[in-house]
């Protein structure tokens, strides 16, 4: 059979069996019967960005099922069929829909099915700053699992997210291969149909952060090929369903090499049998580049271990946890004396001959990383310092939670009888410091302290006189004290027309940038994703518009966006991505803004979930009235001051208000007087619809109810 030949007959006996599967739901659940995946604002998303339509009832399906018999023309055309291919796409998600009318058809399965948006939007930042720097989605069944895992691994310690789907996962997970969303290997299912999962990812980033209006199909397919890292490998034999899944990643713009012979197409289908060679192989054929930092260490170092979690039954070794001290530091040295790569441990080791007998071991810990080079600045030294969690999180066997002296580590039982030891926390910190900074960072070294009376002693005399010196400097920082803003394009490689403007007061929308981190990155980068922004004079300093401002913003968003004021919900909100940390929306009964997070999948006091907030605020436009930001906002003064600012918030989600109750508490106090603001502040656990939590506002005197009115 020739390719075109295999294609349509996998579509014709895909669409055959979508045909059988709606039918048979309508007949037994009723045309009104609800159908549709978990957490999402998207419907069935393919069949919704492909078309427009948005399926909600099995009465819904057959005209669907139309559409996706017209697209098999069974004609000898390669384009045509991969058009075939998109079919075969639309009836997977079809027939997996219907799977779900019964609950989660994946409860028994290792696999997860389908991908939340919560979690692709976690995804954004990785991905737009290249600690994702790829997506693979492997298929099948290998006749070498060894060769298998070594792939997966591969993938994994080069930071890739990859999908798994057949018969592979167990050969993985029997092979040692570690998954789940903390390891960014994901298993989404056995049954071939699961593949449309990931599918599913690629079109609903188009959706979040492209802001691509639904039924334009050709501008998602675009979107894909030129913003979507994918690509796709198949172990073992392929049979006609298989190739016209194949055909609809092709379409996507995402290659499928197979490790069996296939009619190959340049640059679309290939065949690489030898496993050693897979990766690069794929690698190159996505035009993918992957900068690694090899490290002396015996275990992995990569990004796609920063999500592990250290539980107590694999723990080997902790420090801090409200069990001993543990603090971290990076401060500025002379590169003129100073020992590039000098790292020293003062204090007894994790394999110390007085812990053979311990369950667990425990000791205080202090990290001092000094830092020396030309360019560094003392501004940049708590840039640098954050980033010990992340890079201590990359180790295969590490856990780092918290930052400066409430730092938190746990390592495995597994990394330490690999070898691991705590000279190898400095070697990870040292390596990427000087990988990672290396425009400012000419000298490093390393100093780690265990030793009790050390750890307490350095901890009083050098390191919070430190910290107390750099929070009086973050202070003084505000939006009228600096002389210019600054861009963050880091979600134009997903969000074409998104420009964050970050200032003193008011950070990236992810929470992931700074001003002090947009500085820093200018330096390291400077012709990167921040670029300064003079001010000049204010426009309207109420408002928050500078000429300034809205002439940049202009030229990066190719002139989709005008006009932007900084510190208004109203009136030319700035633009989300789709990877903001929290959503806020005004509630014109309260006369206030409710404010969800991402994490919090429930409806909110306005009758819709995060995701139906965000699904009409991200991919780069403007909407009077939301707002997407990140979680340190909520405590800023500049936080849509224009409107009446924090006074305004009447809702949020019980965890999120537990997380910002402190420095909200203390902006609002030093602003209006008002003591424990956030206890004015209703939660799920308190009210979700709207009378109520008017009700809970009237009896704690909301300052909101008599300001004036908000629209």
């Amino acid at each position: 059979m020739s390719l075109t030949d295999l294609i349509y007959a996998g579509s014709n006996a895909v669409a055959g069996l979508t045909e059988g599967a709606v039918n048979d739901a309508i007949e037994k659940y009723g045309e009104g019967h609800a159908v549709g995946y978990p957490d999402t604002a998207y419907f069935l998303p393919i069949i919704y960005a492909a078309t427009g339509v948005k399926i909600k009832t099995l009465g819904d399906l057959p005209a669907a099922v139309g559409i996706l018999k017209s697209l098999i023309t069974n004609k000898e055309d390669l384009g045509d069929a991969l058009n075939a291919g998109l079919a075969t796409a639309v009836g997977a998600e079809i027939i997996e829909a219907i799977r779900y009318l019964d609950g989660d058809p994946y409860v028994n399965d290792a696999g997860i099915g389908f991908v939340a948006d919560p979690i692709i939007r976690s995804l954004g930042v990785p991905l737009v700053t290249g600690d994702i720097p790829g997506i693979a989605v492997l298929l099948g069944e290998s006749a070498d699992p060894a060769a298998l895992a070594a792939i997966v691994k591969d993938y994994q310690e080069k930071g890739l997210l990859t999908f798994m789907v057949g018969n592979i996962i167990e050969q993985a997970l029997e092979a040692g291969v570690k998954m789940g969303l903390d390891y960014r290997v994901i298993p989404l299912g056995h049954e071939v149909t699961s593949v449309i999962h990931v599918v599913s990812v690629a079109i609903r980033a188009a959706l979040i952060f492209g802001g691509i209006e639904p039924g334009k199909l050709a501008e998602f397919l675009t979107y894909t090929k030129e913003r979507v890292p994918a690509f796709v490998n198949t172990f073992g034999e392929l049979n006609e369903v298989i190739v016209s899944v194949g055909a609809g990643a092709i379409a996507l713009g995402f290659p499928v090499i197979a490790d069996v012979p296939v009619p190959e197409v340049p640059g679309a289908l290939m065949t690489q049998a030898d496993h050693a060679k897979t990766v690069e192989f794929s690698l190159e054929a996505r035009e993918i580049k992957i900068k690694v930092t090899k490290i002396d260490v015996p275990v992995s170092v990569a990004s796609a271990f920063e999500g592990e979690r250290v539980r107590k039954d694999t723990m080997f070794a902790e420090f801090g946890g409200n069990k001993t001290e543990c603090w971290e530091l990076v401060t500025s040295g002379d590169p003129a004396e100073m020992e590039d790569h000098k790292i020293t441990l003062i204090g007894p080791d994790i394999d110390d001959a007085s812990f053979a007998d311990a369950d667990v071991v425990r000791l205080p810990l202090g990290i001092v990383v000094t830092v020396g080079g030309k360019a560094m600045q003392k501004d940049f030294e708590t840039v640098l310092e954050r980033r010990i969690h992340y890079f201590t999180n990359y180790i295969d066997g590490a856990m780092h939670v918290g930052q400066r002296n409430i730092a938190w580590i746990r390592l495995t039982k597994e990394a330490f009888e690999k070898g691991f030891r705590l000279k190898h926390i400095g070697e990870v910190l040292y390596a990427k410091m000087r990988s990672d900074f290396e425009k400012v960072v000419d000298k490093c070294e390393i100093t780690i302290y265990t030793k009790a009376e050390d750890v307490k002693r350095l901890g009083e005399e050098m390191v919070k006189p430190i910290y107390a010196e750099r929070d009086a400097r973050m202070n003084a920082l505000t939006d009228a004290s600096v002389d210019e803003f600054y861009t963050c394009l880091l979600c134009q490689s997903f969000a074409p027309s998104h420009v964050c403007v970050v200032t003193p007061e008011r950070l990236g929308l992810c929470g992931a940038v700074s001003w002090l981190d947009a500085k820093a990155t200018k330096e390291l980068d400077p012709l990167g994703p921040n670029q300064p922004i003079v001010k000049g004079e204010a426009v309207d300093e109420r408002l928050g518009i500078w000429n300034s401002v809205n002439e940049v913003v202009n030229a990066a968003s190719q002139g989709a966006v005008e006009r932007v004021t900084l510190y208004s919900i109203l009136e030319d909100p700035m633009t989300s991505c789709g990877c903001f940390e929290c959503i806020c929306g005004i509630m014109p009964e309260a006369n206030g803004v409710i404010i969800v997070n991402r994490e919090f999948s429930e409806s909110s006091p306005v009758g819709m979930t995060f995701g139906e907030l965000a699904s009409m605020t991200g991919g780069g436009v403007q909407t009077p009235g939301f707002m997407g930001h990140g979680r340190f906002l909520i405590g800023s003064k500049k936080f849509m001051s224009a409107e009446g600012g924090l006074s305004r918030i009447v809702w949020m989600p019980k965890e999120l208000k537990d997380d910002v109750a402190e420095r909200l508490n203390k902006a609002v106090f030093e602003m209006t007087g008002i003591e424990n603001f956030a206890d004015m502040v209703c939660d799920e656990t308190i009210a979700t619809d709207s009378e109520a939590v008017l009700e809970f506002l009237e009896t704690k005197n909301h300052p909101a109810l008599a300001m004036d009115p908000i629209m």
